[in-house]
């Protein structure tokens, strides 16, 4: 079978499973979760096994360290992903959630359902539990999942596919409501992208190079995470201390994930708080890359370039630049930014509400991390993802973000004059 038959055979059977899906109630979709959770500690020996030829494969062909510790299976990790799927049961049902509702003059009824998107097809790389998390998070909001992951964790996700489908089966509902690519060829992921009749969303999530190349041969929505560039402006009333621990765990918390910050700009009648902020980086073992005001005011800081300020470090590195005021920190957020995640530090409560106003990202903060943006962080339980778009979705994507509507119209005989 070619790839185009094998990728297309796997889409329409998730189609297909997509129209059952959305026919079930909200119990029957929990009872799945639970035996999903279920099968995968069943099968864990398996899954173990599985995930063990793709850790050997891996050494052979030289993953990093880091990469290693993503693809690793232990007990530990696998009854993780186990508990999971069974927090995933747990949340509130988002299918069929009335969103409003009205009744216009002529006596029509009208309501706004929540419903199911119906086929999200989802590629990763590295990580195979997010081939239970994503396939749990479809079922939970009525979705078939059609997944692709990388061929480092092929015999990994192939493992945990089998075991979600066998429990999908177990409940009455069809095995293709999990629909795994067993296909690590690039090629898969062009007609999984080219299958509009079957696929109505799809979810990438890696790096920006695999986003932006899904983004831009897709004939499919999209929904697109491409990068963190996360930013804080320190204003010249911000609390000095409160900013030093604020960007002290922007920056050094975990400083390789999107939420973390990596441009700071500082109020030029605050350069107390840059001294307090920038000596406290460094004592971590943050480089400093400063425009000449901050380089002329700290010491130990590198001087930036111009591409520095649309560097996503993903490392402790930070940015730093002094700006004139908060008009000008405004522009330069604005021509950096990507849509992600800003923040403001400062005890004037107006400057707060203008930034949280006009900065155009899907989540800002005043006098708080960054590093809340996450889904879980948010209680909105596990995330597939989070999207630095505006449609259809902005921000972490719990199940609530993975549900459509439609309107469901109520009359009594009335036509249209």
């Amino acid at each position: 079978m070619s790839v185009q038959e094998s990728v297309t055979s796997a889409a329409r059977t998730a189609k297909q499973a997509a129209r059952v899906l959305a026919r079930s109630d909200g119990d029957r979709r929990n009872q799945a979760l639970t035996a999903m959770a279920g099968a995968i500690r069943d099968r864990a020996e398996e899954i173990k096994q599985a995930n063990a030829a793709d850790m050997k494969a891996g050494a052979e062909k030289g993953l990093s360290a880091a990469m290693l510790d993503r693809l690793m299976l232990d007990d530990e990790r696998i009854e993780k992903i186990a508990r999971a799927l069974e927090e995933i049961a747990a949340l509130p049902d988002p299918v069929g959630r009335v969103l409003s509702s009205w009744t216009i003059p002529n006596g029509l009824n009208i309501e706004k359902v929540a419903m199911p998107i119906g086929v999200i097809g989802i590629i990763y790389e590295s990580r195979p539990n997010v081939t239970a998390d994503a396939a749990g998070l479809c079922m939970k909001s009525g979705n078939a999942a059609l997944l692709r992951g990388g061929s480092e964790a092929i015999n990994s996700n192939l493992a945990i596919a089998k075991a979600l489908q066998g429990a999908c089966e177990g409940v009455g509902l069809p095995a293709g409501c999990v629909s795994m690519i067993d296909i690590t060829d690039h090629a898969a992921v062009q007609v999984m992208c080219r299958l509009p009749q079957y696929v109505d969303l799809i979810i990438p999530r890696g790096g920006e190079e695999l986003i932006r190349a899904v983004s831009e041969n897709s004939q499919v929505p999209v929904l697109k995470h491409y990068r963190g560039m996360t930013q804080i402006y320190v204003d010249a009333e911000a609390d000095v201390e409160l900013a030093v621990k604020l960007v002290h765990n922007a920056k050094v918390q975990r400083p390789g994930v999107c939420n973390a910050v990596e441009n700071l700009y500082v109020h030029r009648d605050n350069l107390e708080a840059l001294r307090a902020i920038v000596a406290d980086l460094q004592a971590a073992g943050v480089e400093i890359r400063g425009c000449p005001r901050t380089c002329a005011a700290v010491p130990g800081c590198v001087p930036a370039t111009a591409e520095d300020w649309d560097t996503e470090y993903l490392g402790l590195i930070l940015s730093v630049m002094v700006v004139d005021s908060m008009d000008e920190a405004l522009a330069q957020i604005a021509a950096h930014t990507s849509g992600l995640t800003e923040a403001i530090y400062t005890d004037n409560l107006e400057n707060a509400e203008r930034f949280l106003r006009e900065v155009d990202s899907a989540c800002v903060y005043h006098n708080a991390s960054t590093r809340f943006t996450d889904g879980g962080e948010f209680g909105l339980g596990a995330e597939i993802g989070i999207s630095t778009d505006k449609i259809h979705a902005r921000g972490p994507m719990g199940v609530r973000e993975l549900t459509s509507y439609k309107y469901l119209v109520r009359g009594e005989g009335q036509v249209r004059g």
